[in-house]
């Protein structure tokens, strides 16, 4: 079965993005030299998994940044939506996480990149996670969507490793804890 990874910048306060998706506040951090493993990481999955919010906030970036597969979860969106320069690279899906990753397997992709608050919360859940680096971020932007929400149980994590950068930000490595 394919394993989950999360790698997501999250402000101090506990937000990914403000309430209208926006990432303005990523782009304050003087991160140039930094290199945070995005790419790297980006080289070791195989698949995309993004909510439709997370889709739009990519789309507005202008040029689309990914070279894998990405499959956005969403139960309203429709392919119709995707615009035909991206048909070959984005898919839309209304499959539970757990039948999601079923047809990853089916289709031989072994690790999921998962994105977006949302869709955390829900492989989360699901138990569909293998580990995750969240990149604390020193700014509180004071509201916006949280990249974890209430559980329904507790989530034990272990720390991996922590790295520190001039910048302020702060890399935080865990692997989810078997229940």
């Amino acid at each position: 079965m394919p394993t989950g990874h999360i790698m997501m910048a999250m402000s101090l306060d506990g937000f990914v993005a403000r309430p209208d998706h926006r990432l303005d506040w990523l782009e304050k951090q003087p991160t140039a030299d930094e290199d945070h493993g995005f790419v790297a990481f980006q080289d070791s999955v195989d698949v995309i998994v993004m909510g439709s919010g997370s889709y739009r906030t990519v789309r507005g970036f202008g040029v689309w940044p990914y070279a894998k597969p990405v499959v956005v979860l969403s139960r309203t969106m429709t392919s119709a939506e995707i615009p035909d320069d991206l048909r070959d690279k984005v898919e839309v899906s209304d499959l539970a996480p757990e039948d999601l990753m079923k047809s990853f397997d089916a289709r031989g992709f072994n690790r999921v990149y998962v994105d977006g608050g949302a869709i955390i919360r829900s492989f989360l859940k699901a138990g569909l996670v293998e580990d995750m680096r969240i990149t604390l971020v020193p700014i509180l932007i004071g509201k916006g969507i949280r990249i974890f929400g209430e559980t329904e149980v507790d989530v034990d994590l272990e720390l991996v490793s922590a790295n520190s950068f001039p910048s302020g930000l702060v890399d935080l490595d865990y692997r989810l804890k078997a229940a």
